[in-house]
């Protein structure tokens, strides 16, 4: 786009369209030239409301990631943010939607890693995760903990693993769904440790949860932000986190890497992606803004609280970021034989 802006003001030029004669018309051309280039672009955006694309239903993490965040961008960009729900295909109906979308700035994203899980899943996507959307910036991270009731006797995870196999039985963990970062955690788990673990996959973190807290399944692999209060209140024991760094919100809680598994590591990123022709101008302006309301402090308790690790990355580093998961992440759906179509 660029480049066109560029051939289009030498082509003016060279037709004697773009004058020095009079000191008011050339202002007011260089003016317009000036608005149509990517930095110009960026000069008056937000001039009217931002559509920001959940990809999950309301009332989940994502969503209320988004929500919090469009409120905060709303007060300071002075401009309205829609936050609309896209559910569906583990959010590529959203992303889709956004892929296609004008690349100005006014559609955005909001996704988590199952974003990065989706390109090895579905193999027919309408659209190009590292091609058609771009970051814009990872607001937090969240791990994944692996949780057991109050009663149970696993009290570390290598009890757990000791367990796996005994009498020619796997040991069943529950997981929020099947290709969710959960499910891939367990995986690795599984083909790390050589143990015999057995995935039940549930629709959602939440059924999840009520199967571990009642017995019925003996280990979950929930979102630390899920399990929390249960953790807090004692309901539950968490025996390790997918995080390669132990989580602030439960800092006594060993990473699965601590435990016999070095170079481990998964953890569940937040972030806005845009369309990827978006001018880098705009980019930047966005990526500065949410950046300033994640460093805020009453941002970073209220996350904290809710069991995220709030981050502020460079769009350059979100990109990497979304771009290694998608190789790393296609590489254990293909050993998994996990396909949805």
């Amino acid at each position: 786009m660029r480049g066109a802006l560029l051939g289009l003001a030498a082509l003016l030029a060279a037709g004697g369209w773009i004058r020095a004669a009079s000191g008011e018309g050339k202002a007011g051309q260089a003016a317009s030239v000036a608005a149509m280039s990517p930095d110009g672009a960026a000069r008056g955006y937000p001039s009217h409301p931002i559509t920001l694309i959940v990809t999950f239903p309301p009332g989940g993490g994502t969503d209320l990631l988004a929500r919090r965040l469009g409120a905060a961008l709303q007060q300071d960009l002075g401009q309205t943010v829609v936050v609309e729900n896209r559910p569906g295909a583990s959010g590529n109906i959203g992303a889709r939607e956004v892929a296609q979308a004008a690349p100005d700035g006014y559609t955005l994203l909001m996704v988590n890693s199952s974003y990065a899980i989706n390109p090895g899943v579905y193999r027919d996507l309408p659209f190009s995760p590292k091609h058609d959307l771009k970051g814009v910036i990872n607001v937090a991270f969240v791990p994944s903990v692996l949780a057991v009731p109050a009663s149970s006797p696993f009290h570390t995870l290598a009890d757990a693993l000791a367990a796996a196999g005994q009498g020619g039985k796997a040991l069943a963990y529950a997981s929020c769904g099947n290709g969710t970062p959960q499910h891939l955690a367990g995986e690795m788990l599984r083909i790390a440790s050589g143990r015999q673990l057995q995935h039940v996959p549930y629709k959602g973190c939440g059924p999840a949860l009520t199967d571990v807290l009642s017995g019925q399944v003996g280990i979950g692999i929930i979102t630390a932000s899920s399990a929390a209060p249960f953790l807090a209140s004692g309901k539950l024991r968490a025996l390790a986190v997918t995080s390669p760094q132990r989580s602030e919100l439960m800092p006594s809680v060993p990473t699965v890497a601590e435990q016999g598994f070095p170079g481990y590591a998964l953890d569940q990123w937040h972030g806005l992606l845009a369309p990827a022709r978006t001018p880098p101008a705009v980019i930047a302006k966005l990526n500065a803004a949410v950046a300033a309301i994640m460093n805020r402090a009453d941002t970073r308790q209220a996350l904290l609280q809710l069991g995220y690790s709030p981050t502020a990355s460079t769009p350059q580093a979100f990109q990497a970021l979304i771009d290694n998961d998608i190789d790393r992440f296609g590489q254990l759906t293909a050993r998994m034989g996990l396909h949805a179509d």
